[in-house]
């Protein structure tokens, strides 16, 4: 029979549990069973995608609601992290109203790590007038395979001092704002040549050749006060050929943590991507993720994300996963939320109109739009 104080700590991780899930729902509008998932699970937080955004005034009521139903359930006071990925170009959730960003390798043909910090600085302020904390943004991947079919003109250029002076700028933009910045996909999803959505990528480039390119913008941007980074679903097999990085202990444990002193959050891209779901099982993927080092377990659907939970208390019950692990997860994640995101406000919706879309904001992207590349 086990002791007490393993109970005891079996008890206290499944009470902390909820904090390590980012989930998304469905709809303009939150549904009973979403919220009590919320409340009674003690849920992270939240990632938001285009079919939850009509209006910014819609999704400011949306984030409002969550935000107070989820206060009353918390043990400790503390708000949900309310995300989405906002990064410009082809990966902008919330388009209508919000000035549309241009892409980030249309930014850096600027050349300007100013100009770059502004549009950082605009895109954080338009996401906190409607509640955003926690924005998936930037990519400080480096595009070095052309043939690339997920990056592309996603990242900031093809060489390492282009993309670490851009990813800084716009990290030190949203700080400056409020908002919590992610890079990502460590560690570098630029020289593959297969799309994770939909199958495993490999890639063979050495830890020398990393250490000297792909992790540099990541490392800065940490030195920037980046607190997040999240992972790459793809195998390093110079590094470890069996798990890609959301998985490997090697690379997030042996690397992120202990070699280049990150002591942020990790947080991993989303489980249900075919990279992930189609080689390690729906139940089985969440206990690695956490057990190779992730804090944060992004799921886009709900449905994903209760399966995960189940799957991960069951785990706890079994002794499978080992209960300090959940603890110490949780324990740097309510740290990070007490820091940055207290005291909490509401949305003020008749705000928004002064933040969201403005001829300022307008004028600043017009000096991409006319820039003659």
């Amino acid at each position: 029979m086990a002791s007490t104080p393993v109970d005891g700590s079996v008890a206290q991780a499944k009470e902390k549990l909820g904090q390590l899930f980012i989930t998304g729902f469905n709809g303009l509008e939150t549904s009973e069973s979403t919220l009590s998932f919320l409340k009674e699970k003690g849920i992270g937080g939240v990632i938001l995608f285009a079919p939850n955004y009509e209006t910014p005034g819609q999704v400011a009521e949306l984030i409002n609601t969550i935000q107070e139903f989820a206060l009353k359930g918390s043990h400790e006071g503390l708000p949900l992290w309310v995300s989405v990925d906002h990064e410009g170009g082809r990966v902008q959730r919330f388009k209508k109203s919000f000035t549309r960003i241009p892409d980030a390798l249309s930014i850096s043909a600027m050349g300007s790590p100013k100009l770059a910090f502004e549009i950082g600085e605009m895109m954080a302020k338009e996401l906190k007038a409607v509640g955003i904390n926690l924005n998936f943004c930037p990519v400080a991947d480096i595009n070095t395979n052309p043939k690339n079919p997920i990056i592309g003109n996603r990242a900031f250029g093809s060489d390492e001092e282009t993309v670490t002076k851009m990813v800084t700028a716009i990290v030190r933009g949203h700080l400056v704002q409020g908002v919590q910045p992610c890079v990502k996909h460590f560690p570098g999803h630029g020289d593959t040549s297969v799309d994770s959505h939909f199958a495993l990528p490999k890639v063979e480039t050495s830890l020398e050749v990393l250490m000297e390119r792909e992790f540099k913008p990541f490392v800065r941007s940490f030195r920037s006060k980046c607190a997040m980074v999240m992972t790459a679903h793809m195998i390093c097999t110079k590094i470890d050929p069996e798990r890609p990085a959301t998985l490997s202990s090697t690379i997030l444990k042996n690397i992120l943590r202990e070699e280049l002193h990150f002591g942020g959050l990790i947080i991993s891209d989303d489980l249900e991507m075919k990279a992930i779901a189609d080689h390690f099982g729906p139940e089985d993927a969440p206990r690695l993720a956490i057990e190779a080092g992730c804090d944060l377990l992004i799921y886009r659907t709900e449905a994903a994300a209760r399966l995960a939970y189940d799957a991960l208390s069951s785990a706890l019950d079994s002794g499978k996963l080992n209960a300090e692990v959940v603890l110490a997860a949780a324990r740097r994640i309510t740290d990070l939320k007490k820091d940055v995101l207290l005291p909490y406000r509401a949305v003020t919706i008749a705000e928004i109109p002064q933040k969201v879309g403005t001829p300022e904001h307008l004028s600043l992207i017009s000096k991409i739009a006319d820039n003659p590349k």
